[in-house]
């Protein structure tokens, strides 16, 4: 089976989903990771990307309660924060300084219970009067869907006021495994895997590209991670407006569901099998602050051609128990690539060549 996925795969003739189980059921990584290299080098070269940009979360304060979550709190429960639109200037004031200023910043965070749907909105347009150089990558699909509940707006009103006052993409996050019978027990709050793909095809349709991600190594199986990937590939062939997927690996300590990290060899075949299910997004992310430093780096040997950025203060995942460093240097970044025996290009949110 390997055999005849792997001449597949040489003659860059799709592969089915039947195709992505058997090789999720291969033991032969090394075979699966020179096929995803190929791949790979087929659209980038040696080139791998990153981006000098900082995370901020507004808020960890959140009326869902996901069980993977470790990051939100109740309002008043310890350890719960708020961020004013000033102290967010702030963050990315110091971040704007210096040699290599920050190109993105990642917004990501809890669903407020009390904010407005106009506090979102000041947000992004004092960040773009403030740094209007600055990309702006803010809000995954289940804010979205909670904006346009709490406004009694369309998300595609939603999508464009964001838009409007200076949005310019959209991170991935929140669609965690789309198959059914896993979010319920995973996520029951949460949005539905139909609206996240709904929510990002009207971001799409508005000219607002985004990111994919997909969370495994907790209670999904083979099949379901394959579900997942061919229902983005088959988005991504009706708009194009995913620029990245990024496979997330599932963190357990401080989490309702617990369980156990996941191993090298699944973060390195998961990275593999995106590469070669996404035949149509461009780009696959080795997200460090998951996968740790070195096995995003030897993920680059496995179909990622991305290691995402400095990213300066990550919470979320640090949570949840991440081993990785919160942030890293534009110099390091350029380094474990440089390592991995690729070409360390600097890009924008766009994925624009920068430097």
């Amino acid at each position: 089976m390997v055999q005849r996925v792997s001449d597949k795969v040489l003659s860059r003739a799709r592969i089915t989903g039947e195709d992505a189980i058997a090789l999720f059921q291969s033991d032969d990584l090394f075979t699966l990771g020179r096929l995803a290299s190929h791949m790979a080098e087929k659209r980038h070269g040696k080139d791998a990307y990153f981006v000098v940009n900082r995370h901020i979360n507004p808020t960890n304060i959140c009326v869902n309660r996901c069980r993977f979550c470790a990051f939100s709190r109740s309002k008043g429960e310890k350890g719960a924060f708020a961020l004013t639109v000033d102290e967010i200037l702030s963050k990315l004031e110091d971040a704007a300084k210096g040699e290599h200023p920050i190109r993105e910043v990642h917004i990501v965070g809890g669903l407020h219970p009390d904010w407005p749907f106009d506090y979102y909105i000041e947000m992004i347009a004092a960040i773009r009067k403030t740094f209007p150089s600055l990309h702006i990558k803010a809000f995954t699909a289940v804010e979205i869907d909670y904006f346009s509940r709490i406004s009694g707006l369309s998300v595609r009103e939603v999508l464009k006021r964001l838009k409007d006052k200076g949005l310019g993409a959209m991170p991935g996050g929140g669609a965690e495994i789309f198959a059914e019978e896993v979010r319920e027990r995973l996520c029951p709050e949460k949005i539905s895997g139909e609206r996240w793909i709904e929510i990002h095809k009207t971001a799409h349709l508005c000219g607002i590209p985004t990111n994919a991600t997909m969370l495994y190594g907790h209670i999904e199986n083979y099949e379901d991670r394959v579900d997942h990937l061919l229902r983005l590939r088959q988005l991504q062939d009706i708009t194009g407006g995913f620029q990245a997927f990024i496979p997330l690996a599932y963190h357990p300590k401080n989490t309702e569901m617990g369980g156990a990290y996941s191993s090298g060899i699944d973060d390195l075949k998961t990275t593999a099998l995106s590469r070669m299910v996404l035949d149509n997004i461009p780009h696959i992310k080795a997200y460090w602050i998951m996968l740790g430093e070195k096995i995003a780096q030897l993920a680059l040997l496995f179909g990622a051609d991305d290691l995402d950025g400095t990213i300066i203060e990550e919470k979320i995942t640090h949570s949840a128990g991440a081993m990785s460093s919160e942030g890293l240097t534009r110099d390091e970044l350029k380094n474990l690539i440089t390592k991995a025996g690729k070409r360390p290009v600097e890009r924008d949110a766009f994925y624009h060549v920068v430097g």
